[in-house]
């Protein structure tokens, strides 16, 4: 044992050494420092080309970097216990004026859609879809599979392990076909670092033939791990690595990596600014995309909240390999930790809500005015999305898209 134990700790160290983890993340976290890696990876430039001295106005009216949000059951008219009509439009409302992406609280898991053996319901979960299409937001799918056992429905555990094996195809298959060219990314097999019914009781390689029964259900599915305890706190950190490296050893499609980041500290263990941006850079260096999928500030200080957001949101935003930030629920009516919500009971905001505009769409959007020079030429840094410019008059509607970095609006 303690042969094993010294290589696998050369192996770790060796692994940790080559990634950089000596560095100090303290000066990755400066002001200046976020600022610099913001303005690189999450700005380009718009080139208005107009009549010389024309005047020139430049309003961002979408980010292309994802903002998204849990979406609970209750919002779908046909749940059980659906918001009340008011309480709807308010949500819908504030919905569409903060989060450009969403991801289903639990209408997508498996316990939800077939409680009962082959009787498979979708029917909240594609309400809740078609609620964000209507209002131009794209979901992610969580999940295909929830490892944990009290989360498996119990007459999923009475099946033998041939029927067990059957049962976790037809799923995986049925919802990735389901949802096909409308969710096209998913969590595979949630908190596999806390949970693993199925690789208990059908074998490792159960991994393997749940992504390959997604990707006939839908090819284009891309597929993610989805964990905690790894930027909040850290105590999950180094399994999350050797689980991410197995994986890809065993020939586990995986496409991204999702981190929850429900952080549920005081102010004598916060989580800092530091931590998380050494394990990002951990993680980075799998070349995969990270997404931060379940950001919930779990602390009855709200004071607390609206801090940890103003220091954690600028890291996850300034890494070029986050591609998304979602929160788990914004509203406490339809929470599962009404006390972390941004937005109260009546929808007055909280400090996170307000801290949470003022990066977004205040520090982060970029609307700007002049005039074009004597070559009729205008020029501007622009955060990454959707744009209207106005030029002498004349309104248009374009993109400045990460993949080209620049845009040329041509008046005639």
């Amino acid at each position: 044992m303690n042969s094993i134990f010294s290589f696998s700790f050369l192996v770790l160290m060796t692994f940790f050494s080559t990634i950089g983890l000596a560095q100090d993340p303290a000066a990755k976290v400066t002001p200046a420092a976020i600022a610099a890696r913001i303005a690189e990876h999450r700005m380009g430039e718009i080139v208005v080309k107009t009549k010389p001295g024309a005047p020139v106005r430049v309003e961002q009216l979408r980010h292309e970097f994802l903002f998204g949000t849990a979406i609970p059951n209750s919002l779908a008219e046909n749940d059980a216990h659906p918001m009340s009509a008011q309480d709807r439009d308010m949500y819908l409302k504030v919905l569409s004026e903060n989060f450009n992406y969403a991801v289903h609280e639990n209408a997508l898991k498996w316990y939800a859609t077939e409680k009962e053996e082959n009787a498979v319901d979708y029917s909240v979960a594609d309400r809740i879809w078609e609620l964000c299409a209507e209002r131009n937001i794209p979901m992610r799918g969580h999940c295909i599979f929830w490892a944990k056992d009290k989360y498996v429905m119990p007459w999923l555990k009475e099946l033998d392990a041939d029927e067990l094996r059957a049962a976790v195809g037809r799923r995986a298959l049925d919802v990735t076909r389901h949802f096909k060219g409308r969710i096209d990314e998913f969590d595979l097999n949630n908190e596999m670092i806390h949970g693993d019914f199925f690789r208990r009781r059908l074998g490792s390689g159960i991994i393997n033939e749940m992504a390959l029964w997604a990707r006939m259900g839908n090819p284009e599915a891309q597929l993610y791990l989805n964990d905690y305890g790894v930027l909040d706190g850290g105590f999950n950190a180094d399994t999350y690595l050797w689980q991410i490296r197995t994986f890809l050893a065993s020939g586990v499609p995986i496409d991204g990596i999702g981190c929850q980041a429900h952080l549920a500290h005081s102010y004598e263990s916060i989580t800092s600014p530091e931590h998380v941006q050494k394990w990002l850079d951990i993680l980075a260096e799998f070349n995969l995309p990270i997404k931060i999928t379940e950001n919930l500030f779990i602390f009855q200080d709200e004071r607390l909240q609206a801090e940890q957001l103003r220091a954690l949101f600028p890291i996850y935003f300034a890494h070029p390999s986050v591609k998304a930030i979602v929160t788990w629920g914004f509203w406490a009516k339809g929470h599962w930790q009404p006390h972390a919500a941004m937005y109260r009971e009546d929808w007055s905001p909280r400090p996170q809500a307000l801290a949470y505009r003022e990066l977004v769409f205040n520090k982060w959007w970029t609307k700007t005015a002049g005039s074009a020079d004597a070559d009729g030429v205008f020029k501007t840094a622009a955060f990454y999305g959707d744009y209207e410019i106005t030029a002498n008059g004349v309104s248009r509607k374009v993109k400045l898209g990460k993949k080209d970095g620049q845009i040329q609006v041509i008046f005639d």
